[in-house]
């Protein structure tokens, strides 16, 4: 009996300093580099390329029911985007999402206006219109989910908004008055 003892406080003893012997320190895992953002269109281009056929298609969605297109007979090389492989209310729910994801290429440092000038990214009202456009996008997105032609007619409203108040400011106006970003 006394011998157990003696094996179980040793095998005590030995759990107990091998759980106290300091550890050599282990390298900090290494982060991957996030790839810097990089700025390959002026903000018009952001615009007509993203953000105005995407405003169409939930435009589109106020007078003809997404669920009522017929798809292409061949919907991978449909030009509208309701009647495409992604068409319906998928095509609307996406339209919302991209949006409101391109409200972030509008605040990427370093894009500039098609006259060359840089966003106006330090005005406060810039921000504002940015986060309307965020809000309009995702107003698009719930009302497309819902499927209720109702509730886009609303979120195209919002949208419509969205665009208009920054237009209204930023946007070349008729005559040359315009103070596109500054």
């Amino acid at each position: 009996m006394a011998k157990r003892k003696t094996m179980a406080l040793t095998f005590a003893f030995v759990l107990l300093s091998c759980a106290c012997t300091p550890r050599q320190p282990q390298p900090a895992p290494q982060k991957e580099a996030s790839p810097e953002l990089q700025v390959h269109a002026v903000l018009g281009q952001v615009m007509r390329g993203i953000l105005f056929p995407n405003a169409n298609v939930i435009f589109a969605a106020q007078s003809q029911n997404p669920a009522e297109v017929k798809p292409e007979a061949d919907p991978s090389v449909a030009t509208n985007p309701l009647a495409s492989s992604y068409g319906g209310w998928t095509a609307v729910e996406n339209s919302g999402l991209a949006l409101t994801e391109a409200a972030n290429l509008l605040i990427i440092p370093g894009r500039k206006c098609s006259n060359g000038r840089d966003v106006p990214m330090q005005n406060a009202d810039w921000g504002k219109f940015v986060q309307g456009l965020r809000d309009a996008g995702m107003a698009a997105y719930k009302a497309a989910q819902s499927k209720n032609q109702d509730s886009i007619v609303d979120a195209a409203g919002a949208v419509t908004t969205a665009c208009a108040d920054c237009h209204d400011k930023y946007r070349d106006k008729p005559g040359g008055n315009a103070d596109r970003c500054m």
